[in-house]
């Protein structure tokens, strides 16, 4: 039921959230999700066409290079090299625009797999990891994809193809111009820069090329990036909180030993001089466990109870209001963990152990 003013009453069951006396139902809410949705789409397309705009501005830049040495026998060869720097510049402009990109598309993804589709697979329900890994997303936006990669993506996809036509053409222009090159020395002394000898620029050009195709070869390795037509087991196995290397994503077993997103839970001590109306908040509301230490303030003289209690990064505001809410006087300090095990984080034993075990104990068949 709504008040005359059309704000849900305050005992509607129907609402789900509640901001300063706001109240929002669950059809306003698949609305906001629904403009978010739309907002993450929009985003992503701009930063596609960005793409595609540095990469048509390397080809039409390729383009012209090749026509302008080709053009008279007695342009110069460097202008080649001057599309290789180019090229290696829109590279790493592309690079970082694909990594917006990305961090857009993985929010897209995650609202396809785990809202849209939820609402069409029967029973109706998210992953329990989804809410988590989008809060983390808005929060502290991280690119889910390192530098490396996406240069390594970008040029296996696109720019490799560029350098190697300018390779292929500033030898073919050594070879014709100004004069046909029917030795190895003469292809070199068409290679001279001024004062620098041709066999320091082939020198220079090779090194570059053995660079580009190590970094193209090193990362097809890498997947930290949610690409776009991964499935949602996929997603969401993949490393995170974005990243910290392959083999630290690889450790990171969940209850359900299943790799998620990585958010570095927080660690909050707490000093209070009412830690049971403080540990019951966060025992009855958020359900974490709450382990109290004796302490002193040297200060005052006055003794005082230290907790802690770990939480999600999504869970320290609310955290915050719970113990203020039961002693405004209290310190809270709240630093990031590297990891977690126990509880209702991560298993202390990896899941192969665990198997191990209850073979043992019996209560599994051996495979």
């Amino acid at each position: 039921m709504a008040d005359e003013k059309g704000s849900p009453s305050p005992n509607d069951p129907e609402s789900v959230w509640t901001f300063r006396g706001y109240k929002m139902r669950p059809g306003e809410f698949n609305t906001a999700m629904v403009h978010f949705y739309r907002g993450e789409i929009t985003r992503s397309n701009v930063w596609r066409t960005r793409l595609d705009s540095t990469t048509n501005w390397a080809v039409v830049i390729t383009g012209a290079l090749l026509t302008f040495a080709f053009g008279s026998t007695s342009n110069s060869h460097v202008v080649i090299l001057i599309g290789l720097l180019l090229l290696g510049l829109f590279l790493i402009i592309e690079a970082r625009r694909y990594r917006y990109y990305e961090l857009w598309a993985l929010r897209v993804r995650l609202m396809e797999t785990d809202f849209f589709a939820a609402m069409l697979n029967p029973p109706f329900a998210p992953h329990r990891e989804w809410a988590i890994r989008l809060i983390d997303s808005l929060l502290t936006p991280e690119f889910p994809i390192s530098n490396l990669e996406a240069i390594g993506r970008r040029l296996r996809r696109n720019y490799i193809w560029l350098f190697l036509i300018l390779g292929l053409a500033w030898a073919a222009k050594l070879a014709l111009h100004p004069s046909p090159a029917y030795s190895f020395q003469s292809f070199l002394n068409h290679a001279t820069i001024g004062f620098v000898p041709g066999q320091i620029v082939a020198l220079l050009l090779t090194g570059f090329y053995i660079v580009i195709f190590t970094i193209a070869l090193l990362t097809v390795g890498l997947q930290d990036s949610p690409g776009e037509v991964l499935s949602r087991s996929e997603v969401f196995n993949l490393p995170g909180k974005f990243l910290h290397g392959l083999a630290d994503a690889a450790s990171q077993v969940l209850p359900e030993d299943m790799r998620f997103l990585r958010r570095h839970e927080q660690l909050m001590i707490i000093i209070t001089a009412r830690p049971v109306e403080v540990s019951q908040n966060l025992l009855t509301v958020l359900n974490r466990g709450v382990t109290a230490l004796a302490g002193k303030g040297m200060y005052t003289g006055q003794d005082r109870s230290v907790l802690l209690c770990a939480v999600a990064p999504s869970e320290t505001a609310q955290v915050k209001s719970l113990v203020y809410a039961a002693d405004e006087h209290a310190f809270v300090m709240v630093n990031p963990t590297e990891e977690i095990w126990g509880g209702t984080f991560q298993k202390l034993k990896p899941r192969w152990q665990r198997a191990l075990d209850r073979i043992r104990r019996g209560e599994a068949k051996r495979p």
